[in-house]
C-alpha cells in the first residue's frame, strides 16, 4: 500500500466547472420534480375516474338488486294469497260445508 494521498475532485476542478455541474444538477432535479408532479396529477385523475366508474357500476348493481327484491316481494304476496285461499278451501272441506264453485260458460 502506498502512502499516496487521494486528491479530492473539488481541489482539481476549476470553480466555474463545479458551479456548472451544480447548476446542471439543480436543473435535472427540477425537471424530475416537475415530472413527478405531472405523474401524481395523472394518477389522481385516474383514481377519480376509477372511483366514478366503480360508483356507477355499484349503482347499477343496486338498482338490479332492488328490482329483483320488488319482484320477489310481489311473488311472495301472491304466494301468501294463494296459500290463504287454499287454507280456506281446505277448512271448508274439512268442516263439511259445500264449497261454491263458479261455473264458466264456454
Amino acid at each position: 500500500m502506498g502512502n499516496e494521498i487521494e486528491t479530492k475532485k473539488i481541489m482539481t476542478k476549476p470553480l466555474p466547472q463545479i458551479l456548472d455541474e451544480i447548476e446542471d444538477s439543480i436543473r435535472l432535479a427540477d425537471e424530475a420534480a416537475k415530472s413527478a408532479r405531472e405523474a401524481a396529477e395523472e394518477a389522481r385523475r385516474a383514481g377519480e375516474k376509477a372511483a366514478s366508474e366503480a360508483a356507477r357500476v355499484a349503482a347499477e348493481a343496486i338498482a338490479r338488486v332492488e328490482q329483483t327484491a320488488k319482484r320477489a316481494l310481489q311473488l311472495a304476496e301472491l304466494l301468501n294469497l294463494a296459500v290463504m285461499e287454499a287454507s280456506v278451501a281446505i277448512e271448508k272441506r274439512l268442516s263439511g260445508k259445500p264449497e261454491r264453485v263458479s261455473q264458466q260458460k264456454d
